[in-house]
């Protein structure tokens, strides 16, 4: 079989599927022979329900798919990145929050084109991702690294306008998380036009667009205008990305498979995959929706498509990260420190006991009141009460959440690893969720191994499909996205379902402190403490296995035995802060990062510096989240993402 009829029969399998699906969704309805006869009939009570919702939403869910893939193929090309998609670049949650900020703060803003929101949400959200990248010539791992982080940072923004407006914005979720669902023809009938000007520009763009295989060098020396030929394609990318949050909300992946799956099939000249993907990208996301429709007649709740989406293309992305050609193919060299060594950490490490110290007194004696600002006194003791619970959590899982980032950074030698961005809290919350909503009333114990399980599973994960490439830092960071994806895919699909529990797992993915007693909060900061007391036994295999396999065993070293014991330590420290404090939060990156940063370098005064800077993190977040919108709180969780991302974005537009 030629390499070129290999994505024409790819498409014919899944046009296939999608026919059968189709099928299968038309039964209850009366059979493809009724469905027919509505498509050509005049309106009719018989065929109300296959006249307003079956074709339409078929025909949405084709030209979405499409766009997504046309959008996806031109990411690619213009950055030279396999992993550039409106998904991992932020464009469709730059999109959805615009719309939510409009729907909450501007409504009128909507009257002029929900199109035009989305797009400044997209292209300010797409121009940071560039913004961060550019220092290093939009690096893959940079882009790719850069992308994610402004995902979570973006969603954190959207969850902060949840939380606050829940009542405004329920109706939100349900689309926010990609729902197909039509009452007619009008989404169609938007999409038509936009779709089709998106695609004749970019196939006007073709012969330029190819020139982007060369060298910049050469494709200059040919008369291409590169800062041009980006800018109007990723202008056309951002804009298809936006119609398409605008109709139906985030659809997840369908931009980045369709495009990657039609490249391993065969499909290796630009015309060929933008022809091929755009096929392949209608079929998948119709294929998925039919499947959803098919299911949603047998299940109690509606299933958003975009999350299914999200859910088969995760496994699907994991499927892809070792077959995908990446740019620099070694294993990541040994973290290097970004400032000079110190030859005495102890002076600094009592220092940021000082600064935790500190930081502990004024939030449990300095806040804000319904009279204002006051220092607790003997008349407001009881309110002590309220806040020691609340400080002791956050110091705890402060902690925890910045030893198991450290772990994890020594253990794969890379610094910008760590449990929010490889998956592993996205694990451990998923296997949380679980538990709550399949086991009747679970305690703590319960919660806490499943936590543990999760995270164990996770990393179990990691390694299968890193392993062979040698831990490449694209890899690494690309397998944490599919998984995040799949958590993210999990919580739609459980707040979308109208559960009275997703507004308790709203507050908890928010990482509030609120609900934590002075019992609970003494074990969880106990326990951090015994684990930072288990990690130093441990502090030479942290030393010496950033220095690769071959020299650890030389020195002596069991390398699976000591990957293990990493492994689970760093488990059960992301399980333990996740019950508390919920998956949101950069602290675990962060404090490493900025430990280094300090000069501690060496293993010990990394660990426990990090340590100290986490503590220290998570009890500013919480303190200035109960201050700055008093009375109204923003949980602890969030605020440190927010601060943490700010933090990271800056960091990444330094490298």
């Amino acid at each position: 079989m030629t390499e070129q009829r290999r994505p024409a029969l790819l498409c014919l399998l899944f046009a296939l599927l999608a026919a059968t699906l189709a099928l299968t969704s038309l039964q209850p309805l009366g059979g493809a022979g009724r469905a027919w006869q509505a498509l050509f009939s005049q309106l009719s009570s018989d065929y109300l329900l296959l006249q307003y919702s079956w074709w339409p939403r078929l025909s949405v869910a084709l030209l979405a798919g499409a766009a997504l893939a046309i959008a996806g193929v031109l990411m690619q090309q213009l950055l030279r990145n396999p992993l550039a998609s409106p998904t991992t670049l932020g464009v469709s949650s730059g999109a959805n929050l615009a719309l939510m900020a409009a729907s909450l703060l501007a409504p009128g803003l909507l009257d002029l084109g929900r199109e035009w929101v989305a797009l400044a949400g997209g292209a300010l959200a797409m121009g940071l991702v560039m913004l961060l990248g550019w220092r290093r010539a939009l690096a893959p791992l940079v882009v790719v690294l850069a992308g994610l982080v402004v995902n979570l940072y973006l969603g954190a923004l959207g969850m902060a306008l949840l939380l606050f407006n829940q009542e405004s914005l329920s109706g939100l979720l349900i689309w926010g998380a990609g729902s197909m669902a039509q009452n007619g023809w009008d989404s169609a009938g938007f999409l038509v036009p936009r779709v089709l000007v998106g695609a004749l520009l970019a196939w006007l763009l073709i012969r330029p667009l190819a020139m982007l295989d060369l060298e910049d060098a050469s494709a200059r020396s040919l008369g291409v205008s590169l800062k041009y030929l980006r800018l109007a394609g990723l202008g056309i990318a951002v804009f298809l990305a936006g119609c398409v949050v605008s109709v139906v909300g985030i659809i997840g992946f369908i931009g980045l498979a369709a495009p990657n799956i039609v490249r391993l099939a065969g499909a290796r000249r630009l015309s060929h995959r933008l022809l091929w993907s755009t096929l392949l990208g209608a079929l998948l996301l119709a294929g998925t929706d039919l499947l959803v429709q098919s299911l949603g007649q047998r299940a109690a709740m509606l299933i958003p498509t975009g999350a299914v989406t999200a859910a088969l293309g995760a496994p699907l992305l994991l499927w892809l990260i070792p077959r995908l050609r990446l740019t620099g193919q070694r294993a990541p060299s040994p973290a290097q420190s970004l400032s000079e060594r110190r030859r005495n950490p102890q002076r600094l490490l009592a220092g940021l006991g000082l600064g935790v110290l500190a930081m502990l007194l004024v939030a449990l004696w300095f806040g804000q009141g319904p009279q204002g600002w006051y220092w607790l006194t003997s008349e407001s003791w009881s309110v002590l009460e309220w806040r020691l619970p609340r400080v002791l959590a956050a110091m705890g899982c402060g902690l925890m959440l910045a030893l198991a980032g450290t772990l994890v950074q020594r253990l794969s030698a890379n610094p910008m690893a760590s449990p929010e961005l490889l998956g592993i809290s996205g694990g451990s919350a998923m296997a949380l969720m679980a538990a709550v909503f399949l086991l009747p009333a679970p305690g703590n114990l319960i919660l806490m191994l499943a936590g543990t399980l999760g995270a164990l599973l996770t990393l179990a994960l990691l390694i299968m499909v890193n392993r062979r490439s040698g831990w490449l830092p694209e890899r690494l960071l690309l397998t944490g996205v599919a998984i995040t994806a799949l958590f993210e895919a999990l919580r739609a699909v459980v707040l979308a379902g109208g559960d009275p529990r997703g507004q308790q797992l709203i507050a908890w993915m928010s990482g509030s402190t609120y609900y934590v007693d002075t019992p609970a909060a003494a074990g969880v900061l106990l326990a951090a403490l015994l684990a930072a007391l288990a990690c130093l036994p441990l502090l030479r295999w942290l030393d010496i296995l950033p220095l690769g396999a071959e020299t650890s065993r030389a020195l002596g070293i069991r390398l699976e035995r000591a990957r293990l014991g990493l492994l689970l330590l760093t488990s059960i420290l992301t399980a333990g802060a996740t019950l508390v404090i919920g998956p949101l939060s950069f602290v675990g990156l962060l404090a490493p990062h900025m430990a280094r940063l300090l000069g501690l370098t060496r293993a010990g005064p990394h660990l426990f510096g990090a340590g100290l800077i986490g503590m220290l993190l998570m009890l500013l977040a919480d303190w200035v989240g109960r201050q700055w919108l008093f009375p109204n709180e923003i949980p602890a969780g969030l605020m440190a993402s927010l601060i943490g991302g700010a933090y990271l974005m800056w960091g990444l537009r330094r490298l």
